[in-house]
């Protein structure tokens, strides 16, 4: 008879949150390497709507100050950390679904670390938006001007409200059952919530409850704010709402709110959902 051995199982080591979620991340990542089409939205996307808002609509807005191309930047790429939270969304509806999520419960990690992933993941994704926008700006006349570390802090706005607004997509993508009804949702309510600002255009012309609205919109406090920081655009009237007379204060602080409501928020409806 042949002896039969048993090979010594190698030893399992603990793992932190950090190193979990880092391969949470890395996970993530690796669909974008064998999907590159899942980088479309933050490679041909912007390059288009950089073009088509600077060379189309440009000719038609002006903004006192500057130039169309320096005052469309900021708000380009504010809008792209504003749908950063329906990525997430969409990326946790579809692993809950496919019951990805299900195989990690039956892994010695943290539920936590899903979630980490995913954001971390979600803000390198949109990061690299950024950085095309960034890119194709130079090339149609959008320059910094107000010093490095001031460039710096407004690239930091960025990711702050970014993640905040992760938290939202969260919670979305938990709550609802199916990655149509989470598209359907998060457009519905990222489209006025983008647009109903100083994105595109100046908010002085619109009605006065109109631009009330629009100078306290969280989305026209940091692009406001990225303006002021790279010198991008005119300062705010006199008459202009709170926000918009210190953009850097309020987009801080509608980050921390976004992420105080919505991070429970999230974080229970993440439970739930992993428990049916």
């Amino acid at each position: 008879m042949t002896a039969v051995t048993v090979q010594d199982r190698p030893p399992i080591h603990e793992r932190t949150l950090l190193q979990q979620s880092l391969t949470v991340v890395w996970r993530n990542l690796l669909h974008i390497r064998r999907m590159p089409e899942m980088l479309l939205d933050v490679t041909i996307q912007p390059v288009m709507f950089v073009l088509l808002f600077a060379y189309v609509f440009g000719g038609s807005i002006s903004v006192q100050g500057t130039t169309y191309r320096e005052f469309l930047l900021p708000g380009i790429m504010a809008q792209t950390m504003v749908f950063s939270s329906a990525i997430v969304a969409l990326g946790l509806n579809s692993d809950l679904e496919k019951g990805i999520v299900d195989r990690f419960k039956s892994l010695p990690i943290s539920r936590a670390s899903v979630l980490v992933g995913r954001s971390l993941s979600s803000l390198i994704h949109s990061s690299i938006g950024i950085v095309v926008m960034g890119v194709t700006g130079l090339a149609v006349g959008w320059r910094i001007r107000e010093g490095f570390a001031n460039a710096v802090l407004a690239y930091l706005l960025l990711l702050l409200f970014g993640f905040s607004m992760i938290w939202l997509g969260i919670w979305v993508g938990s709550m609802l059952r199916s990655v149509e009804a989470v598209n359907g949702f998060m457009f519905t309510v990222m489209f006025p919530l983008t647009f109903v600002a100083n994105t595109f255009a100046p908010p002085e012309d619109m009605p006065s409850w109109l631009r009330v609205v629009a100078e306290w919109n969280p989305v026209s406090a940091l692009t406001a704010a990225c303006r002021e920081l790279w010198g991008n655009g005119p300062g705010a009237l006199p008459d202009a709402q709170w926000p918009m007379h210190h953009p850097v204060v309020a987009s801080i602080g509608w980050s921390i709110i976004f992420t105080a409501v919505f991070a429970p928020l999230a974080l229970l409806a993440f439970r739930r959902r992993s428990r049916d």
